[in-house]
C-alpha cells in the first residue's frame, strides 16, 4: 500500500505538532506519523509532571518556616508520597488527554501510527505502508540516556520516563546527573522526605557555567542533600540494593534516578539512506535557521536535532520546519535569545550568552546577592546573579543566576538582550519597592559601574 502526501511529519511531539499546525495553513494533504506513546515529552514525562511534583514538595516544605511567621502546627503535617505521585499522574493525564483529543484524534486517517524509516529522501516506510512525500519533517524527539554498562541494573534504575509511573518510591535513592532535571527532582524528592544523595561527574549543577554563581548554588542545595561532584560515578550491586561510588565515597540505595542527558531518536530512521555524511552520533548536517538538512527536501526539528532541546525551542523549530516544508526556497528565521530555567528553589536560570561564551571577551560584570527586603519577607534571602555586558557600550550579553523568582527575571533579561538594550537602558526603567527586582537593580548598578558611567547615565537619562 502506498500513500502520497505533500508533507510527511515524523513525530507527534511539540515540534511535530507545531510543524503540522504550520503546514495545514497551506495544504491539507499531509500525514502525521508517530511510533510509541502519544502526548509529547513535555506533557507526559517532562515539564508538566515534574512541575506538579515540584509544587507538591514546595507546598509541603513550607511548613519549616511557618513557625517564624507565628503559624503553628505545620511540623505535624505529613505527606503521602504514593498519593502525591497519583496526583501527578492524574493531572499529567489531563494535559496528555487534551493534546490527543484536541490535536490528534481529529486528524482521522491523516494520523498514521507506527515507526517510520527512510527508503529514500522522498519515501518512507511505516510497517507495510509506503509513503511518498514532497517534503519530510523529522521531529522524533529524544529518550533518556542510560550508559550501556548500566543496563544490567535496569531493575533498580529510574528515568524521567519511568519515575512518574511509580506507585511508591523507596526511602533511599540516588540521583546521578545534577543538571536541571536531576537537581529539580532530587530537591523535590528530598523535600518530600526521601533520603537523597546527588552525584555528578562535573563540578557544575543545574547547567551553570559561571563559577561564582555555581558555587553559590552548590552551597545552597548542599544544605538539602549531600552532593558528590567532579568525579566519575559507578554503580554496583550490594546484595539486593545498589552501591553508588564516587571518589572513594559511597552510598547504598534502593533506586537510582539517572538523569545524565537524552539521546535523539534518530537511530531507527536509517538516515544513511539519504546519501549524506552523518556525524559520529548519526546526526545529519542541518541549517539551524531553516531546519533543512543540506539541500534535501527534509527538515529536522526539536529534540531530534539535539541543537537546543527545550520546549519553546522545539515549538519554534517545528514552526520553521513546517513553514519551509510548504514554501520554496527555504528561508532562515532568527533564533530567539537562549534561555534556561531550572525550577529549583531558588531558580537556576540563564539568559543570552553564558560564562563560557563571554569570558574570553573580558566582559563588564555586575553582581548582586539576593538579600533585599522582599527576599527577607519571603524568607528566601539567598542566591546570586551575575550579568555580563560589553565593557564599552554596556550592551547586555547574558546572565546566570541562582535566585528566588529567577524564572521571571530570566524572561525580563532575555527580552532585553533580544532587544539589544544596554545596562543604561534598563536603569532608565522603573523598579518598584519592595520587589525582588530591586536586587536586579543592584546588579545593574554594579554593572554600570563596571562599564563606566556619568551621573546622568546612573539616573537613567540618555546621553
Amino acid at each position: 500500500m502506498e500513500k502520497k502526501a505533500d508533507v510527511a511529519i515524523i513525530g507527534a511531539g511539540t515540534a511535530g505538532v507545531n510543524a503540522m499546525t504550520q503546514v495545514r495553513e497551506t495544504t491539507d494533504n499531509f500525514v502525521l506519523i508517530n511510533g510509541g506513546i502519544l502526548g509529547t515529552t513535555c506533557a507526559r514525562v517532562g515539564c508538566m509532571p515534574s512541575k506538579i511534583l515540584i509544587q507538591i514538595s514546595k507546598d509541603f516544605y513550607r511548613r519549616h518556616v511557618l513557625p517564624e511567621e507565628g503559624i503553628n502546627g505545620g511540623r505535624n503535617l505529613t505527606v503521602d508520597v504514593s498519593r502525591a505521585l497519583a496526583h501527578v499522574r492524574e493531572l499529567r493525564d489531563r494535559f496528555v488527554d487534551g493534546i490527543i483529543e484536541d490535536l490528534i484524534t481529529p486528524l482521522g486517517d491523516k494520523f498514521i501510527e507506527g515507526y517510520a524509516e527512510f527508503i529514500s529522501p522522498s519515501q518512507l516506510r511505516v510497517g507495510k505502508m509506503s509513503i511518498r512525500a514532497d517534503k519530510i519533517i523529522i521531529a522524533t524527539g529524544s529518550r533518556p540516556l542510560i550508559p550501556g554498562h548500566w543496563q544490567n541494573f535496569s531493575d533498580h534504575i529510574l528515568t524521567t520516563d519511568t519515575i512518574f509511573e511509580q506507585s511508591r518510591l523507596p526511602e533511599d535513592m540516588a540521583v546521578i546527573g545534577l543538571g536541571a532535571v536531576g537537581l529539580e527532582l532530587g530537591l523535590a524528592l528530598r523535600r518530600l522526605g526521601l533520603n537523597i544523595s546527588g552525584f555528578d561527574e562535573m563540578q557544575q549543577v543545574g547547567g551553570l557555567e559561571d563559577p561564582e554563581v555555581n558555587q553559590t548554588a552548590v552551597e545552597i542545595f548542599g544544605e538539602n542533600f549531600p552532593m558528590y561532584l567532579d568525579a566519575e560515578v559507578e554503580i554496583e550491586y550490594q546484595d539486593d540494593r545498589l552501591k553508588v561510588v564516587s571518589a572513594g565515597k559511597s552510598t547504598i540505595v534502593d533506586k537510582v534516578l539517572v538523569s545524565i542527558g537524552r539521546i535523539a531518536n534518530i537511530d531507527g530512521l536509517h538516515l544513511e539512506r539519504l546519501g549524506i555524511e552523518l556525524d559520529s552520533r548519526g546526526m545529519p548536517p542541518f541549517d539551524e535557521k531553516t531546519m533543512q538538512i543540506e539541500d534535501l527536501p527534509i527538515f529536522i526539528a526539536g529534540d531530534a536535532n539535539d541543537y537546543n532541546p527545550v520546549l519553546h525551542e522545539a515549538a519554534h523549530e517545528g514552526k520553521v520546519a513546517g513553514y519551509n516544508a510548504v514554501n520554496d526556497p527555504a528561508v532562515g528565521f532568527r533564533r530567539k535569545t537562549p534561555m534556561t530555567i531550572c525550577f529549583t528553589e531558588p531558580n537556576i536560570c540563564t539568559a543570552g550568552e553564558t560564562w563560557n561564551s563571554v569570558r574570553n571577551r573580558r566582559p563588564a560584570i555586575g553582581a548582586a546577592r539576593f538579600q533585599g527586603g522582599r527576599e527577607k519577607i519571603m524568607l528566601q534571602d539567598y542566591g546570586m546573579i551575575r550579568i555580563y555586558a560589553d565593557g564599552e557600550s554596556g550592551k547586555l550579553f547574558g546572565t546566570e543566576m541562582a535566585v528566588p523568582g529567577g524564572e521571571h527575571l530570566a524572561h525580563l533579561l532575555a527580552w532585553c538582550i533580544q532587544q539589544e538594550l544596554t545596562v543604561f537602558d534598563l536603569l532608565a526603567m522603573p523598579f518598584y519597592h519592595p520587589t525582588i527586582e530591586e536586587s536586579l537593580y543592584s546588579a545593574l548598578l554594579d554593572l554600570a559601574d563596571a562599564v563606566g558611567h556619568n551621573e546622568r547615565e546612573m539616573l537613567g537619562f540618555k546621553v
